[in-house]
């Protein structure tokens, strides 16, 4: 039985590292696809509304899994401090009066590419924009306008991070971090 030597052209040599590279970090040291985890809530509205099946049932059949879920009444010590980078705005007032209006659904959710995916759903912030441009989103389906807007989601993994543990874990540090979502 002869060996035979194959030799690949560089053009295959390259596409191979690229596809190496893209997929290095994409995967635990176990083998396994890493996955993210993001802070989820469904805002006073939401729940008013009755969209609390809905959203859900959207996030499980978008492959979402609900690690964990309460639903709390914000006071306006907690909802300030959740939106403290925002405290400067004009808005601000109005934001905090709008969260302490009624129970919110917060969620932890997970999966690959999390954050991103579940901002995708979500629609634009401004939820009379996502009505026009984002149809099929989750604004567009139940909110109302900028501020009540039904839903909420980390921008970032360090967001993530940071809203996570306001709800769920004791909070350490200090809770004002940079992010543009509302």
């Amino acid at each position: 039985m002869a060996i035979r030597l194959v030799l690949v052209g560089p053009r295959f040599l390259f596409f191979f590292f690229l596809f190496a590279i893209a997929f290095s970090g994409a995967f635990a040291s176990n083998g396994n696809m890493v996955t993210e985890k993001t802070l989820a809530m469904i805002k006073p509205d939401g729940l008013r509304g009755n969209y609390t099946n809905r959203i859900k049932k959207a996030i499980v059949e978008s492959g979402f899994r609900i690690l964990k879920e309460i639903i709390v009444e914000l006071d306006e010590d907690r909802a300030s401090r959740f939106y403290a980078e925002h405290s400067s705005r004009n808005f601000f007032s109005g934001l905090v009066k709008y969260m302490t209006s009624g129970p919110v659904c917060i969620m932890v959710l997970e999966k690959q590419n999390a954050i991103a995916d579940w901002r995708a759903m979500i629609g634009p912030t401004d939820a009379t924009k996502a009505k026009a441009t984002h149809p099929n989103s989750i604004r567009a389906m139940c909110g109302l306008d900028s501020e009540k807007n039904c839903v909420h989601g980390s921008d970032s993994l360090q967001s993530a991070q940071r809203e996570i543990s306001f709800f769920f874990e004791e909070e350490t540090g200090e809770m004002v971090g940079k992010h543009d979502e509302l």
